[in-house]
């Protein structure tokens, strides 16, 4: 998902800051208390949801910073509305080059939000007295926060001794690319045209775009999809270049032409679901998901893109439940995980997530690969990924399966895929993937008896 800048944003234009401001430090308490920031936005009134998008994410991307401007100026958080308005501004106008309006219009604005607002208007004395200390002192506090591992990176420590840990030679990398905002990447349909002729139909109408990936085109700037030359139509989706990567690597070699059986796990929204048909077009694919309204999802993308499988609500861990017994010839295991390969889209995950919460998911992985293997039949492949960056939660649990399941051989596979680098081990020829997310890919094959 990529969000506009509130300065480009016509309708937050045309409304007045201080209201943005209120409506983005209630999505931040929310976030706070342990709710989801997409979730939040989508129940943001119509008319100041752009506005609140691009203020809320922001937001998140210097929270560390923002709560430890906070702790030098006030001796103890205020009330939690106060205390979500107050750090809202101090992420905002921490630095010139970030702030998406003039320091001092912030500063005036959010006094103004705390005065208008029946949660907050108790304590806008006190908000107004930390932000004018703020921008008097505003160098000297910023560089006794420098110190701060969170504020400096603006991820929970936890979460950065982790990537010290797992790359020690990359974790600051990482940390940098997760603040940057994520590309728009587009795989196109090659059954209704080439990536060169949907490309040049982008051209046409204003959209710059680079070719990535084997199906791919990465666009210069993000766009609203209905500006999309076919769109509605299925002539192209929106997924990420290396989340593109599944459905070639499952099904790499394949016949197209045969009627394969394939099961899709943990299948919504269903872009890899619509990819696996696009390439083996007669293939009987079960696309499965625990939450029903996730599966409604799926059909809609499906029906989008002129595809069809058969959608089944049910737990991957609970197969008794939904398989009816014939094995599948190939299963693509997309399993839960932290998902701390997509931060840049979702800033808010680095801060609800737990440092606990990687083994207890690599934990679930692990009974899902177990639950599903059955169900494979001898010589077929089961492709795992995540998209996370976490070790425990890719060669982890991968390393563990294969421990206790000796008819299983592992292909060459990606594996650990960081942003900025190229993936290896792929059975066939592509492109650079240009900016992506961080994923794991495992392919493995049970062994004939």
């Amino acid at each position: 998902m990529n969000h506009p800048s509130p300065q480009s944003s016509s309708s937050a234009q045309s409304l007045p800051l201080w209201r943005l401001l209120q409506a983005t430090a209630l999505v931040v308490q929310a976030v706070k208390e342990g709710r989801s920031l997409t979730t939040q936005i989508d129940s943001v009134a119509t008319e100041l949801r752009p506005g609140v998008q691009a203020l809320s994410f922001q937001v998140m991307r210097q929270w560390g910073r923002a709560l430890a401007l906070r702790g030098k100026l006030a001796s103890k958080a205020p009330p939690p509305a106060a205390d979500a308005l107050l750090c809202t501004a101090l992420a905002l106008c921490w630095r010139d080059s970030d702030a998406p309006y003039p320091v001092h219009t912030l500063v005036n604005q959010t006094v103004e939000a705390a005065q208008k607002q029946r949660h907050t208007k108790a304590q806008s004395g006190f908000i107004n007295a930390c932000l004018r200390r703020f921008m008097r002192e505003r160098a000297a506090l910023i560089e006794q926060t420098d110190g701060f591992l969170e504020a400096r990176w603006n991820h929970p420590g936890w979460w950065i001794e982790r990537l010290q840990k797992d790359y020690p030679e990359h974790w600051q990398s990482l940390l940098d690319a997760a603040q940057r905002p994520a590309p728009m990447t587009l795989r196109v349909n090659v059954k209704h045209q080439s990536v060169l002729n949907y490309q040049l139909q982008l051209n046409d109408v204003g959209i710059m775009s680079k070719p990535v990936g084997a199906q791919g085109l990465q666009l210069e700037k993000p766009v609203p999809v209905q500006r999309l030359p076919g769109f509605s139509q299925g002539h192209v989706s929106v997924q990420d270049a290396a989340a593109q990567l599944a459905a070639p690597l499952l099904t790499h070699g394949m016949d197209t032409q045969h009627p394969w059986r394939i099961l899709d796990a943990c299948a919504a929204p269903g872009g890899k679901t619509g990819h696996l048909l696009e390439l083996l077009e007669n293939a009987q694919v079960w696309a499965l998901d625990v939450d029903s309204h996730r599966a409604e999802r799926i059909e809609q993308n499906l029906t989008r893109t002129g595809v069809h499988a058969k959608v089944i609500t049910g737990d991957a861990m609970r197969t008794a439940d939904w398989w009816d017994g014939v094995p599948f010839d190939a299963i693509l295991l997309d399993a839960p995980c932290t998902a701390s390969g997509v931060v840049r889209r979702h800033p808010d995950v680095r801060w609800l997530r737990r440092a606990t919460d990687s083994a207890q998911l690599a934990g679930i992985q692990r009974q899902i690969l177990q639950a599903l293997w059955p169900l494979l039949t001898p010589g077929g492949k089961l492709l795992y990924c995540t998209c996370s960056i976490f070790k425990a939660e890719g060669d982890g649990s991968i390393q563990a399966f294969l421990q206790h399941n000796t008819d299983a051989q592992l292909h060459p596979s990606p594996g650990h895929l960081i942003p900025g680098q190229v993936p290896e081990g792929l059975p066939f020829k592509h492109n650079a993937l240009g900016e992506h997310d961080g994923f794991y890919y495992a392919l493995l094959e049970k062994r004939r008896v």
